[in-house]
């Protein structure tokens, strides 16, 4: 005991199938107890114990002297059994966290923790897949009830067990060096109302040795499994990746946070690519029932119809070398096969999914041959030709409960093209209500007042979508600049004008409906 724990990373840095370094628990405990951490260990029924702390004169840390009972002091001291958990009958150790003060308690929850009579176990189950056979781990909860009934110490299993146990499917898909395990779990107010201890849906993780590394919960979980095709219905999708084990390839980081592999950080783009070229047909089921439940109709066409009279003003001059071209271009181009420091510093940063924007692009300024054009003609410049792409996006209106935070009008979907309404946002539902009380006398006129909102509305999102594509790879336009423009909360900007959009549905409400005469309307 004087011997590891007095010692920093005194477990060493080695990690395989045969061995491994520890968790980092002795130094992550010690800079958040300074006031210490006792160790009470037995060993053939001997029970001895130290004391970790930071020394309040000095600030070190290090092995704070014991009184012994000949009146000395010793960097350890022998303990009565009557110290013994009942758990420990030969062998065991006990683990004692004092906090920063003397009256510090240190069973209470971080401030901000969801489920903080449950959070010990709640982490624990994002960080273990399972347990091995014969190993058990209990978290004690309801510490703080006067109810000694309801403190209990609980078994805790690892999030497989959550998993398997509300499932409504489940499969995987292979990626080459990787196998993602995926699970769609049941629709259900029961999941939540049980799963204190568990993470719900809408989370991904890297898995080794039944470890879960690289977590993404929340607002960065649900850009991880859209990066990976799960564009709605992502609250009741899991997505663990493990990569198949080469020997001597695959290794964590230290801080066992994050999974290396040659060295490097794990390829979540080139993952999230290969799923969405093998998708499940079970979680494009789910999606395609819950885009069938938007209640709008098909836009696209009588959208498209409208724009095809300006659509070269979308498209924003760009040039590419072409021995056959009839135009002269300037040479020096503003994207080229070379790959600059700037861009070779985002590819190194961008490739694990906690830098994940919320777009969910990533390392999209790869150069490559071809992929070169300029924004300028030259006289007597090197031949080429006028650049004419095409943008197409897909657009479904869906509930707001598949945003993060829900209060945003759209998010877009780049590497899908797809573009996300949300139905629920309180610029469109107040729109349609509006009208609605106009009309409240023609029978029918919800569903036609509520369709002609969605498609003015979402032709001002498809007008921005086009533009903006027509920027990405511009020289002034880095991945994260595309980010920032194209982000939740750009989209939601620009739905907020009401004038332009107000008379547009009026005019079309007019023609459907009829018109209402001027006192009805005030």
């Amino acid at each position: 005991m004087v011997k590891y724990i007095n010692h920093l990373s005194s477990s060493g840095r080695t990690q395989s199938i045969d061995a491994n370094f520890g968790v980092g628990a002795k130094i992550s405990a010690a800079t958040r107890n300074h006031c210490g951490v006792i160790y009470l260990s037995w060993k053939d029924s001997i029970g001895t114990m130290i004391h970790l702390w930071r020394n309040p004169i000095d600030g070190t840390y290090g092995l704070r002297p014991l009184p012994l009972e000949d009146g000395k002091y010793g960097s350890w001291a022998p303990i009565d059994d009557a110290l013994k958990p009942k758990q420990i009958k030969d062998h065991g150790t006990v683990v004692i966290l004092l906090g920063n003060d003397e009256d510090e308690d240190t069973m209470v929850a971080p401030t901000g923790t969801p489920t903080p009579s449950r959070w010990i176990a709640r982490y624990l189950n994002s960080r273990f897949f399972q347990f091995p056979d014969g190993l058990t781990v209990r978290s004690r909860e309801g510490w703080t009830s006067e109810n000694p009934d309801t403190t209990v110490a609980r078994q805790v299993k690892g999030s497989k067990e959550f998993l398997e146990k509300h499932m409504e499917s489940s499969g995987s898909v292979d990626l080459d060096n990787a196998i993602a395990r995926w699970w769609i779990l049941a629709d259900s107010a029961s999941i939540n109302q049980s799963s204190g201890a568990n993470l719900t849906g809408g989370h991904a993780a890297a898995l080794f040795q039944n470890e879960l590394y690289e977590l993404q919960a929340g607002r960065a979980g649900t850009a991880l499994l859209q990066k990976f095709g799960v564009l709605v219905g992502h609250r009741r999708v899991v997505v663990y990746v493990e990569p198949k084990n080469i020997a001597g390839t695959l290794t964590a980081n230290t801080a066992r946070t994050h999974l290396l592999l040659d060295g490097e950080s794990l390829p979540w783009s080139e993952w999230a690519e290969t799923f969405r070229q093998n998708f499940p047909v079970e979680i494009k089921a789910m999606m395609n029932a819950i885009a069938d439940d938007g209640n709008s109709d098909d836009h696209e066409k009588s959208i498209q119809d409208r724009l095809k009279d300006i659509a070269d003003l979308y498209r924003l001059k760009k040039y590419r070398p072409s021995q056959t071209g009839r135009e002269r271009i300037n040479s020096t181009f503003d994207r080229g096969a070379e790959e600059t420091p700037s861009t070779r510093s985002r590819k190194v940063t961008e490739r694990g999914p906690g830098t994940l924007n919320r777009s969910g692009s990533q390392s999209r300024n790869v150069r490559t041959k071809g992929d070169i054009y300029t924004l300028f003609l030259k006289k007597g410049g090197a031949p080429g030709e006028e650049l004419k792409d095409h943008v197409d996006i897909k657009v479904r209106w869906v509930a707001a409960t598949e945003f993060e935070p829900e209060d945003r009008a759209a998010h877009y979907q780049s590497e899908a093209r797809t573009l996300l309404i949300n139905r629920d946002f309180r610029v469109f539902t107040c729109f349609i209500e509006r009208w609605q009380e106009r009309y409240s006398q023609v029978p029918g006129a919800a569903k036609i007042i509520r369709d002609a909102v969605h498609e003015w509305f979402e032709q001002t999102l498809r007008e921005v979508i086009y533009s903006a594509e027509h920027l990405r790879g511009d020289l002034e336009w880095t991945d994260d600049a595309m980010s920032q423009l194209l982000s939740d909360e750009a989209l939601t900007a620009a739905v907020l004008p009401r004038y332009h959009t107000e008379m547009a549905v009026r005019k079309t409400l007019g023609i459907k409906l009829g018109s209402i005469k001027d006192k009805q309307i005030a």
